[in-house]
């Protein structure tokens, strides 16, 4: 995560804002006016802010309890459930991140998110073809990403489907050239590396 957190970007004050500054800031909207829902609304994009900011700079602790702040209403948000997701990812804590990802497709069904992340845990569980069928449940916007080609390409060889792993890696490698380096050093592709 460079300089992008889940689409938003960080405030140019970055995320190590001091208490008192965010205290100030949610008061002085009640002095502006602001109705309860509105001062929470701040309240989850700070929070959400910050939590990004903390990942970004490695401080996943910090950023986890950013996340466990926000108000339960918020917690389904897609932002906050991808970002927790990523944690539990990075984590290598497939049956929680496979929870996390089904309820980001529940939530959020029109964006591949979701779906592409349940297929990969899915996968690292040893259910790949359990992921290879997810997606091709998925949404329409899957066939926009490079990812969805390449990450079939990879659940087809695994199940034995060369030719199809080809045609779905080449359509990646179309979107995207550098899925090409990617998948001459990937494991799961290893059949295919003398002909990528």
């Amino acid at each position: 995560m460079a300089d992008n957190c889940i689409g938003t970007r960080v405030r140019a004050l970055g995320p190590r804002i001091t208490t008192g500054f965010l205290d100030f800031a949610r008061n002085d909207g009640r002095a502006f006016g602001k109705t309860h829902a509105q001062e929470e609304h701040v309240d989850f994009e700070w929070r959400v802010q910050a939590a990004c900011g903390y990942a970004e700079l490695g401080m996943f602790r910090e950023s986890l309890a950013e996340l466990d702040a926000v108000k339960p209403r918020f917690q389904n948000r897609p932002e906050v459930l991808q970002l927790r997701l990523h944690h539990l990812m990075r984590q290598k804590r497939w049956v929680l991140a496979l929870r996390v990802s089904n309820k980001l497709c529940r939530v959020a069904p029109d964006s591949g998110t979701g779906f592409l992340h349940a297929g990969f845990c899915l996968h690292q569980l040893g259910k790949t073809a359990e992921a290879k069928k997810l997606l091709t449940r998925g949404p329409v916007a899957l066939l926009k990403e490079p990812v969805y080609y390449y990450n079939m390409g990879c659940y087809e060889a695994l199940l034995g489907d060369v030719q199809g792993a080809k045609e779905s890696l080449l359509i990646s490698f179309k979107m995207d050239a550098s899925f090409r380096d990617l998948a001459k050093k990937d494991p799961d592709l290893k059949a295919l590396h003398a002909v990528l």
